[in-house]
């Protein structure tokens, strides 16, 4: 059976990260972008990794140009814009695709595990959300409008749970 924890994916500065070294936490993963209306959600998904890292939360954040193109800039920009606008301390990824043939295997799992509404599992627009258990199974997927406080009960119910 596939989990979340059997991808890899490259950081900002360039390690590549095996997700299995998250193995036994909840995931919070997210198609972020630097140039979008929800941008300011950064400053909701920093609160959450500060308050529940502690109890194994991972937030994860993924950048991605698809929608429009609003992320342009390169690993060193996407890094400087997230500290220095939002204290980003949680793991950000190089930019990726999460739609068409060159998705990333890692999204490709997550849609095919939570389609969106209607069944489709195309990502819709930056910051759609998935909430990801400590077995690795994706537990639900989330709208960009959904503002990140607002996932507190259901990491609270994840974090519960054991692996």
């Amino acid at each position: 059976m596939t989990t979340a924890f059997d991808f890899s994916a490259q950081t900002l500065s360039g390690e590549t990260v095996d997700l299995a070294r998250f193995r036994g936490q909840v995931l919070l993963i997210v198609n972020t972008a630097s140039e979008c209306g929800f941008t300011p959600q950064y400053a909701g998904l920093q609160v959450l990794h500060e308050r529940y890292a502690a109890q194994g939360l991972v937030v994860l954040g993924f950048p991605c140009n698809q929608f429009g193109k609003q992320e342009p800039g390169d690993a060193s920009a996407i890094g400087a814009f997230c500290e220095r606008n939002y204290g980003v301390s949680f793991t950000v990824f190089d930019k990726i695709e999460v739609n068409g043939d060159g998705a990333h295997p890692l999204y490709r799992f997550l849609k095919s595990s939570a389609p969106g509404v209607l069944g489709t599992e195309g990502i819709k627009w930056n910051f759609t959300k998935f909430l990801v258990g400590r077995d690795g199974q994706v537990l639900d997927r989330y709208a960009p409008t959904t503002k990140p406080e607002d996932l507190q009960q259901d990491i609270e119910k994840a974090l519960q749970a054991s692996a």
